[in-house]
């Protein structure tokens, strides 16, 4: 299978890594210094207590690659346009886009660039750290979940699991992918949203009554927005894990949290702004969600300290 792998951070670098065992892999990146390492000295995963490479092609200029087979995305998803429009040439009639990124909501803009049967979207349990240029450690592994929001006619799916099989990911192809993808939506649009709006660690909502009051109406909204889509969702044992969750990792700080105190745009309309755009679809109200929105938007362009 002719595969591009947009963007070479962690995630980007360890499944294009894998997958270039037995498929023709290009990693496409704009860092030109990550391009030259992986051409030279290939990926660096640490995987189990030792360290294996692997050598995708890299590159930072697509205009001389044929039409792909699977173009999978793993830029940031603000950025998600951008790239796609960059390498339009990588895309014909018979690609597929997937993307197993953060929130909820992309196949708005994958919709952009192919149909709608040529969508593939998911979520992923693999975790990857950077350690240095091309050097990732590999921790984590868990299941791809795969699944379409349309018919599979072309039986890409099946291909698509037989694929990560072989290059030692665990597939999982879902009837529902968007009830898994909301069941991960829900931590990150309340937990995550509320640490950054507040800058404090994971710790502090459960530990703060007003915290953790705005995190149960966030929830709230969700559930509701959810069910409005057809989705199922407890609200008490929703409530419970995200509590467990802070108590568990007290000094964990939430990947939103982080790009604020750094200064970064953050991927808020996708996670949060998610819930706005499926709420305002199916006539359920979510004005804290609005809010949080219209918050970190106005705490990405304050001036860094």
């Amino acid at each position: 299978m002719k595969i591009a792998v947009i963007g070479a951070g962690a995630m980007g670098s360890i499944y294009g890594g894998h997958l270039s065992l037995h498929n023709e892999v290009y990693l496409v990146d704009t860092n030109q210094e990550v391009v030259k390492t992986v051409n030279e000295k290939g990926i660096t995963l640490e995987e189990d207590g030792k360290d294996n490479v692997y050598r995708p092609k890299a590159v930072s200029d697509t205009s001389g690659l044929p039409e792909m087979d699977l173009v999978i995305l793993f830029v940031k998803a603000l950025f998600s346009r951008a790239a796609l429009s960059g390498n339009k040439n990588l895309i014909g009639k018979d690609t597929y886009i997937m993307t197993l990124q953060n929130g909820s909501g992309h196949e708005d803009i994958l919709g952009e660039f192919v149909d709608q049967n040529h969508i593939i979207i998911g979520t992923t349990e693999d975790q990857g750290t950077i350690l240095g240029m091309a050097h990732i450690r590999h921790g984590g592994t868990g299941g791809t979940n795969l699944g379409m929001l349309v018919p599979d006619e072309g039986g890409m799916l099946p291909r698509l699991k037989e694929t990560l099989d072989a290059c030692g990911f665990r597939a999982k192809i879902h009837e529902n992918i968007q009830q898994l993808i909301w069941n991960k939506l829900f931590t990150n649009v309340t937990l995550s949203a509320v640490t950054a709006v507040l800058q404090v660690k994971m710790g502090y909502i459960s530990g703060n009554e007003y915290a953790f009051a705005m995190t149960k109406q966030l929830l709230h909204e969700a559930v509701a927005v959810a069910h409005a889509m057809g989705l199922s969702a407890d609200e008490d044992e929703l409530l419970s894990e995200i509590k467990a969750t802070s108590e568990r990792v007290p000094e964990g700080v939430t990947s939103i949290c982080a790009d604020i105190m750094n200064g970064r745009r953050t991927e808020v309309d996708t996670i949060s702004g998610s819930v706005v755009r499926a709420g305002k679809k199916h006539g359920v109200a979510v004005p804290t969600h609005e809010f949080v929105v219209n918050t970190i938007h106005a705490l990405e362009s304050r001036e860094k300290k």
